[in-house]
């Protein structure tokens, strides 16, 4: 079997959009990718991202917000910089590490207004689905020229 390729989701808090990007490489690419994900300001996992996961059928909860620097001994062949705080941040990588940036909007504060989280969900399930998309495209979406 060929080796798997190495790849970082980044974010700024590994709350949510790394911590799904990670969810579903594991789960629909996990032949062709070995899927991690860190935050350059961890904050804890988010509980409606872990929420609308398992609505996907992808447990995330067990999940652990990481420092990008927890990762730093991985020689990553991709690290994907899924927003743009992250991207304007993110350190340098030894090796052959490629960056690139695809940026996702973010659930919480597209749901800062929202009263309940039934009024938030919507936010989330839509930006998990724009993730699994983008996903169900890797490797080859990964290629950007």
């Amino acid at each position: 079997m060929a080796e798997t390729l190495k790849i970082l989701f980044l974010c700024t808090g590994n709350s949510c959009r790394s911590q799904m990007a990670e969810g579903f490489a594991r789960a629909l690419k996990g032949d062709r990718l070995t899927a991690y994900s860190a935050g350059v300001a961890p904050q804890g996992m988010n509980r409606l991202a872990c929420q609308v996961m398992q609505e996907a059928g992808i447990d995330i909860s067990g999940g652990r917000s990481k420092h990008v620097e927890e990762l730093k001994d991985i020689s990553f062949d991709y690290v994907v910089t899924v927003c743009g705080h992250a991207d304007e941040t993110c350190p340098r990588f030894a090796g052959i590490t490629q960056v690139i940036h695809r940026g996702f909007d973010d659930p919480p504060r597209l749901a800062q207004d929202a009263k309940t989280d039934e009024d938030a969900l919507p936010h989330y399930r839509r930006v998990r689905d724009e993730i699994k998309q983008w996903i169900q495209t890797l490797p080859e979406g990964l290629d950007i020229d």
